[in-house]
């Protein structure tokens, strides 16, 4: 299983990023999808789902408005579109199972800093 996150950087309050996973190793298909995140010093979070039809999605409540998960099946891909971006979204993102079921990625690095 390889989870690859790419897509963060540096960006300023109010900015816009749009991160990607690309999945390979398991039938990507027939998973529901989840990105995490984990910022200095704290636990990682699941902030947003999405089901395996790309249909249903879910959000924490810090994240509610801001951000859309979105999955393409056929490129194995999941997308984590983030608006309005705030300070407190610093973090390192990843992606994985909803249930965090396999290796973890590298993730990558969403920094808010003006």
């Amino acid at each position: 299983v390889q989870l690859v996150e790419s897509g963060g950087g540096l960006v300023q309050p109010g900015g816009s990023l749009r991160l990607s996973c690309v999945a390979s190793g398991f039938t990507f298909s027939a998973y529901d999808m989840s990105w995490y995140r984990q910022a200095p010093g704290k636990e990682r979070e699941l902030v947003a789902r999405v089901n395996i039809f790309d249909r249903s999605t879910s959000y924490a409540d810090s994240v509610k408005g801001r951000f859309t998960i979105s999955r393409d099946n056929a490129k194995k891909t999941v997308y984590l579109g983030i608006n309005s971006l705030k300070p407190e979204d610093t973090a390192v993102y990843f992606c994985n199972a909803f249930d965090g079921r396999f290796s973890w990625g590298q993730g990558t690095q969403v920094t808010v800093s003006s």
